[in-house]
């Protein structure tokens, strides 16, 4: 893990604050194809650029990198979550 450069964790609203500086969202992906469209934790459409990784995207996955927009980030590094997030395990 770089500690030099760490990554702030950002939703949709926060994102624009952050333009040019290292950022990491979770997001739903909705879309992979031809580029990778989610939605972040406060239901904002981002768009993140970037090569995917060599595997399938799960529904929910991780991404830090650089955000070059108020919507965008250009992907480093891709984490797949799985495709449930969040829920509570019933016993």
């Amino acid at each position: 893990m770089d500690l030099s450069n760490p990554a702030v964790f950002v939703n949709g609203e926060l994102l624009k604050m952050y333009v040019g500086r290292r950022v990491r969202a979770v997001i739903q992906v909705l879309r992979s194809d031809n580029g990778t469209i989610g939605k972040s934790t406060d239901e904002q459409q981002l768009v993140i650029k970037g090569s995917p990784p060599p595997f399938p995207l799960t529904k929910f996955v991780e991404v830090i990198g650089i955000a070059d927009g108020s919507q965008s980030i250009r992907a480093e590094i891709w984490t797949n979550f799985g495709d449930t997030f969040g829920r509570k395990l019933q016993s």
